[in-house]
């Protein structure tokens, strides 16, 4: 199946978000509201985003004790957020407390627990942790810690999209970060792929931001990645 685009609204505030929800809504229909415009407008990020008609992916990255987790999940879940990150490091507690609390309101908003941020690579992950840790092993043990807690799915770079499909079986959704098209730079992520290349491996979602939002025709970019992702061969034989 061709994954969903979300497009990453990093910007400093509520006017450039809603003017680039404007230009992409309907072909894009999920839209990340991260940290940096969640600090600046708070819920009102979220609203924005929903009275324009687009589903909010939002990347807040939870990491605290259980019960403060639980209360931050279900008054995302009373915003309306389609889905919402907690860091898997947090531990199995934090993890089935957040579920727990999502579970205890009836709301179908998804959990997605992040893995490795994909700003590290190995020297990197070491310094976090210690020793000489395996960074795709990590990435492994945190996403299964995920499903064993009940969460819906997680956050990885794409180079263990193949890992963790094999790991997880198909109903754990992958959501990647970390994708520029071959036209675009890096800049600070580290563990990079193109659109095509994370389609063919089995991310069920892209999330891409400064080659859309920063280009001089978001909509113009946004189109270019959903045509190269056309001409993709999938393997149709998993369902999500």
């Amino acid at each position: 199946m061709r994954p969903e685009l979300i497009v990453a609204l990093d910007v400093g505030g509520l006017a450039a978000a809603a003017a680039l929800v404007e230009q992409l809504y309907p072909t894009v229909t999920l839209f990340k509201v991260g940290l940096q415009l969640f600090t600046a407008e708070g819920p009102r990020a979220v609203e924005a985003v929903r009275q324009r008609g687009g589903d909010v992916f939002l990347d807040l990255k939870l990491h605290d004790i259980p019960n403060t987790v639980a209360g931050a999940v279900r008054q995302a879940a009373k915003l309306g957020a389609a889905m919402c990150t907690l860091h898997a490091s947090g531990g199995r507690s934090m993890l089935q407390a957040a579920k727990a609390a999502v579970a205890g309101i009836g709301s179908p908003m998804r959990l997605l627990a992040v893995t490795v941020l994909t700003s590290l690579d190995s020297q990197g992950l070491e310094e976090v942790v210690g020793g000489k840790p395996d960074l795709t092993a990590q990435v492994v043990r945190l996403a299964s810690l995920a499903r064993q807690a009940g969460l819906n799915g997680v956050v990885a770079s794409p180079h263990e999209i193949g890992v963790l499909r094999a790991t997880l079986g198909p109903s754990m959704q992958l959501v990647v970060p970390g994708i520029r098209p071959a036209w675009a730079a890096a800049e600070d992520q580290r563990r990079v792929m193109t659109p095509q290349e994370a389609a063919v491996a089995g991310a069920d979602y892209l999330v891409i931001g400064r080659p859309i939002t920063a280009a001089a025709d978001p909509a113009k970019a946004t189109r270019r990645i959903l045509d190269e992702l056309k001409a993709v061969a999938y393997d149709d034989s998993r369902s999500v």
